[in-house]
């Protein structure tokens, strides 16, 4: 079944670009202009991958992200013309779970989209056997990639969703932030260790009663990160 992406962004040449190249890989392309129009397709229809611009008209990427993950995890790509660390860390603050500056290739744009798919997708033929952890209130369905606190579906997003699977897998094994980003984001990803303590402080806020004091992802000062099994 064909993989289906939303590409979001207000320069047309640039939606046209990136969706020819993908329609060229078999992909289904939407397209948006702006950040209304991007929130309204992304409520009304499924989609595998989100490709959004920061800066729109009408809504700027931060708040179509933030309303898209009231209601779905699915990954979400930032395109931004700004270099700056903080637009980068505010975007994943926000839930995006990757990011690609401009000016970009489109050549890394596919190759980031089909690595994320390739991570999120389940049943990936010669996966092993779909894993289940069952701690205290805390579910977690490597095969449905779902998550639950006492019953309740929690929404994570795909990076967070690796990450406490990662961490949850491997028991009390603990993990530094340089090793959970090349394990997670890839040892091509070009951001920094900073990525995990914002996607580890969001998780804590989602599947934590008190995330100051943690009961599943806990910290190893001067370490890293462990799941308490």
């Amino acid at each position: 079944m064909a993989k289906k992406v939303l590409v979001v962004d207000d320069e047309k040449l640039i939606v046209k670009g990136i969706r020819f190249s993908l329609e060229q890989d078999g992909m289904e392309v939407d397209c948006a202009y702006d950040g209304e129009e991007a929130l309204r397709l992304a409520t009304a229809q499924n989609y595998d991958m989100i490709l959004l611009d920061l800066m729109l008209p009408k809504m700027d990427g931060f708040e179509v992200c933030q309303h898209i993950r009231e209601f779905s995890s699915v990954p979400i790509v930032m395109l931004t013309a700004k270099g700056d660390d903080m637009d980068k860390i505010l975007g994943l603050e926000y839930g995006a779970d990757d990011y690609i500056t401009k000016p970009f290739n489109i050549l890394e744009v596919k190759a980031r989209i089909k690595a994320i798919m390739r991570r999120t997708s389940p049943n990936q033929p010669g996966k092993e056997n779909p894993k289940l952890v069952e701690h205290g209130d805390l579910k977690l369905d490597s095969e449905s990639r779902r998550l639950f606190i006492l019953g309740k579906e929690i929404n994570v997003t795909a990076r967070e969703f690796d990450l406490l699977e990662l961490l949850a897998l491997n028991p009390n094994k603990v993990y530094s932030r340089e090793k959970l980003l090349n394990l997670v984001w890839g040892s091509d990803y070009p951001g920094d260790v900073r990525t995990v303590d914002v996607h580890v402080r969001r998780l804590r806020e989602k599947i934590e009663e008190n995330p100051s004091e943690p009961k599943y992802v806990h910290t190893k000062w001067g370490v890293g990160y462990y799941y308490q099994g």
